[in-house]
């Protein structure tokens, strides 16, 4: 069965461009034109991931990101955001609301394609998890059960934040750079805006409150996961 996805784009020949290839790749797809419809949609499609452009008429992407995390039956469909060049402001915004990734308009139909799969690929559960579980210090991570824990108070992430937390439980004491984390966390060898990691990281930590403190940041360089509290 074909993963559904949803376009919310006010711009019809985005719309039809993005349609196009998504069905060429095997996607079934269903679109909005603005974001009121669009935010009604997700909650009643439940699709396996949402194209959403940021500028949109009555109902900023923004206010419908921020609409789709808040509720507990739409929180966990990933996002990807369509952003201005020039918007950087709303895509760390955007990242900080939980969204997955963004792509900058103009964009590549090859290049919005291949971070669909990745994107969908990461929010699937592992069919072979690598371990059973991880523990550092107050952190417990359950790979089989797709679960975090803090003092055994279970932490709400998504998909991304899963992955990133486990790549620095997994690698316990090894410095992480954010080029690093970037090719294995969202699966892209060519160089991208890597301040992605950084919002990602600083999401995670507001999660994860005291435990934060188990990442350490290195200066320069990236992240590293330590069991000793600075």
């Amino acid at each position: 069965m074909s993963s559904k996805i949803l376009v919310i784009d006010d711009e019809t020949d985005v719309v039809d461009i993005i349609a196009m290839n998504l069905r060429g790749a095997g996607f079934d797809v269903v679109s909005s034109n603005d974001g009121a419809s669009g935010l009604q949609m997700a909650r009643t499609e439940q699709p396996s991931l949402l194209i959403l452009d940021l500028m949109l008429p009555q109902m900023s992407g923004l206010e419908v990101c921020k609409a789709l995390k808040k509720e507990p039956t739409t929180s966990d469909i990933p996002i990807i955001m369509l952003t201005a060049k020039t918007g950087e402001v709303d895509r760390i915004v955007g990242l900080e609301l939980g969204a997955d990734d963004y792509v900058s308009k103009p964009f590549s139909p090859r290049e919005l394609i291949l971070r669909v799969q990745k994107v969908i690929g990461r929010s699937q559960p592992p069919t072979t998890p690598p371990g059973e579980m991880v523990r550092v210090g107050d952190i417990a991570l359950d790979h089989a059960r797709h679960q975090v824990s803090v003092k055994t108070k279970v932490i709400d992430l998504t998909a991304t934040e899963f992955k990133l937390l486990a790549m620095l439980m997994d690698r316990k004491g090894r410095v992480q750079s954010r080029e690093r984390l970037l090719n294995d966390v969202w699966g892209y060898e060519s160089a991208i805006d890597t301040r992605t990691v950084d919002t990602h990281i600083r999401r995670l930590r507001e999660k994860m409150g005291d435990a934060s403190a188990y990442i350490e940041t290195v200066r320069g360089v990236g992240y590293r996961m330590t069991d000793m509290l600075l």
